[in-house]
Parts: C-alpha cells; sequence; structure tokens
C-alpha cells in the first residue's frame, strides 16, 4: 500500500449536527491537509452546498435536525451526482439494514463509519471509501 501522507489534499464536506464533532472533524482534517470547504449543521441545502465545491468526500452524520437524517441525504447527492463518496458517521448499528434496503447505495462508493470514532480512524476511512471503487 502507498503511503497515505503523500495524497494530495482532499475536498472535504462535513455535515454533523453537533457543532463540538463538527469543529472536532474539521480542525483534524485541516491539520492533516486537507481543505474542509463547506460544515454544515443540517442538510437542507444539501444539493446546493455540494455543487459549490464538488468534493472529494461528503462526511454526513446519520441523525440530522429538521427530520432527516444522512441516508436521506446521501441518496439526495447521490441521485444527482452517481460517483460521489459519501462516509455516513453513526451511533446506530440499525443504520447498516436501512443502507441495505436501498438500492442507490449498490456500487457506490459509500461507507458506515460508527461512533465512537478515533480521528485517525476517519482519515483511514476515507481513504479507504476512496481507493475501494
Amino acid at each position: 500500500m502507498t503511503s497515505r501522507q503523500n495524497k494530495k489534499p482532499l475536498k472535504v464536506m462535513i455535515i454533523e449536527d453537533e457543532q463540538d464533532i463538527l469543529l472536532l472533524y474539521k480542525d483534524y482534517l485541516i491539520s492533516r491537509g486537507h481543505n474542509v470547504l463547506v460544515t454544515a449543521t443540517s442538510a437542507l441545502e444539501i444539493i446546493s452546498d455540494y455543487e459549490k465545491i464538488l468534493p472529494d468526500i461528503t462526511i454526513l452524520d446519520y441523525k440530522l435536525p429538521d427530520n432527516r437524517n444522512g441516508i436521506e441525504a446521501a441518496i439526495n447527492i447521490l441521485t444527482t451526482y452517481p460517483s460521489a463518496a459519501i462516509l455516513i458517521v453513526t451511533a446506530y448499528d440499525t443504520v447498516k439494514e436501512e443502507v441495505l434496503k436501498q438500492s442507490i447505495f449498490e456500487g457506490k462508493r459509500f461507507a458506515i463509519l460508527f461512533k465512537p470514532i478515533k480521528l485517525a480512524r476517519l482519515e483511514n476511512a476515507i481513504y479507504d471509501l476512496l481507493e475501494s471503487k
């Protein structure tokens, strides 16, 4: 496996409703040389935010405000951008079952990371996802 330290900086979009976790992810990824270009605490403007930067990776929390969730947001992105790379971060183990019910995720660059996570694991999961397809 090639060293990930020599990889180009990634354009990252983070949607996380807990401000402290959002800032933790953002600060860590910036410290690792990545460009965190959009952060939000809701997915209300998910497509317009996505279109502004066309990120290499979108990190979505599963539980979001306004009766939405990360799966719905991911479906919105993948419907318009089928080659998008999306990482759902969640504490709910039922999310995997919900994803399996949705054919839109088959063959896509999509993964689930379960909380609690170590920040190094977040970055590794991002690279694993981007290198998988």
